[in-house]
């Protein structure tokens, strides 16, 4: 019964919208309807400036991170964490808290069950299952985006970095782990391809394109991408 409430709990840690309550609460803006139309640190900094893109940068970090390194204790009676991950399905379980606050993150009841594309969250999970394979993955993307100035670009080369470096790196969660970097390369992917379009188009926005905290004409919601 616990496991299945912290699944819960990981959902609903992950659906809790940042940057969606950072933009009405703060700037009067729904970041729904400007930009890209997602609701994550990439079109937050579009839109509101890096000031407004941080703290939603490191909470959407934080969604993903807490589920795989602190609800796992509650499993282990609170002997610890690293015992938590080991034995009688505890890796399972890690892999089912992350991909719970993924989808909530993905997918929150609270805005109509749209959000982010994951990709922070994610960032979060593999920052408690694989931290080296992370770090691997953190510096494609800063390579690519340092190359092209596309975001969403280095994401997804991010993305298909990740499962080869889980699989060539220590890991949590024995070998589920790598499926799920499969699994999870697969999704981002997916969820950016309306970015991919426009980028075949010419049409993706690059970094610094517009001035921080300017308004970009927002894309309509038809256009694709996981929202």
């Amino acid at each position: 019964m616990i496991p299945l409430l912290l699944i819960l709990a990981a959902y609903l840690l992950g659906s809790i919208p940042t940057s969606y309550w950072v933009g009405r609460g703060i700037y009067g803006v729904d970041l729904r309807g400007e930009g890209s139309g997602n609701l994550g640190a990439t079109n937050t900094y579009r839109i509101l400036g890096g000031k407004a893109a941080l703290p939603v940068l490191v909470v959407d970090i934080l969604k993903g991170w807490i589920p795989v390194a602190l609800f796992p204790m509650a499993l282990a009676g609170g002997n610890g964490i690293a015992g938590a991950g080991t034995g009688a399905g505890g890796e399972g379980w890690l892999l089912l808290f992350g991909g719970a606050a993924i989808l909530g993150h993905v997918f929150s009841f609270w805005v109509g069950f749209r959000g982010g594309k994951g990709v922070a969250t994610s960032t979060g999970v593999f920052l408690g299952l694989a931290p080296l394979a992370l770090l691997v993955a953190l510096g494609v993307w800063l390579l690519a985006v340092g190359v092209t100035r596309f975001v969403s670009l280095a994401s997804i080369l991010a993305a298909l970095a990740l499962p080869v470096a889980v699989a060539l790196t220590p890991h949590r969660g024995g070998s589920g782990a790598l499926a799920f970097s499969v699994a999870l390369a697969a999704f981002v992917i997916f969820a950016h391809r309306a970015n991919i379009r426009r980028l075949l188009q010419g049409s993706e926005g690059r970094v610094g394109s517009s001035k921080a905290g300017g308004r970009v004409p927002p894309i309509p919601p038809d256009a694709g991408g996981v929202l």
